[in-house]
């Protein structure tokens, strides 16, 4: 279970909001203000945000521009997850992935299955890190979007999560570069 040690100090981590779309504009975007709006609440910062056509190089290109950032800890996009023939953000996020966190995905069918039943498995949400940032790739909608940060997220990305969490590994996310 999910709890909370008050005893250690909240850390904010920046985090990057993508939405991938062929067809959305800032003003039209409700699952990227879900997750700014979780991102804000929780304490973090919102680093950035942009929108990306369904184009796996572009996509890939501002993953990795964000990665090479040290204002991004984590970038969380969303759109791009499903089956269809444009969704291609999956497979931008395994381009610039270094190491996959496949429990995320399985966690987040748990987690859908419990609010959308079978549906659950159209779904591709996948997770990773590359360069000392975090990546999640998160379905198109601002109910999953709620779901991953509500059920997830939220609890990985604060510091004072038992009995661990995302936050505190970070500074050793890029140890193997240190060594000689």
């Amino acid at each position: 279970m999910s709890r909370i040690d008050e005893s250690k100090p909240f850390i904010p981590v920046r985090i990057a909001v993508l939405t991938v779309s062929d067809t959305r504009s800032l003003a039209e975007d409700r699952s990227g203000d879900t997750l700014v709006e979780r991102i804000e609440v929780a304490g973090h910062v919102v680093a950035d945000r942009r929108i990306v056509r369904d184009e796996r190089a572009e996509i890939a290109r501002q993953l990795r521009d964000w990665i090479a950032d040290p204002g991004v800890d984590v970038i969380l996009t969303t759109g791009g997850t499903g089956l269809t023939g444009r969704d291609v953000t999956v497979e931008a996020h395994r381009d610039v992935y270094e190491k996959e966190i496949e429990a995320f995905s399985t966690v987040f069918t748990i987690v859908s299955m419990q609010k959308i039943g079978t549906s659950a498995v159209q779904s591709r949400a996948c997770g990773g890190v590359a360069g000392g940032t975090y990546l999640f790739a998160l379905p198109g909608s601002p109910g999953a979007c709620r779901d991953a940060w509500d059920e997830i997220l939220k609890w990985q990305l604060d510091y004072r999560h038992r009995p661990c969490n995302f936050v505190e590994i970070m500074p050793r996310l890029q140890e193997h570069l240190r060594r000689k």
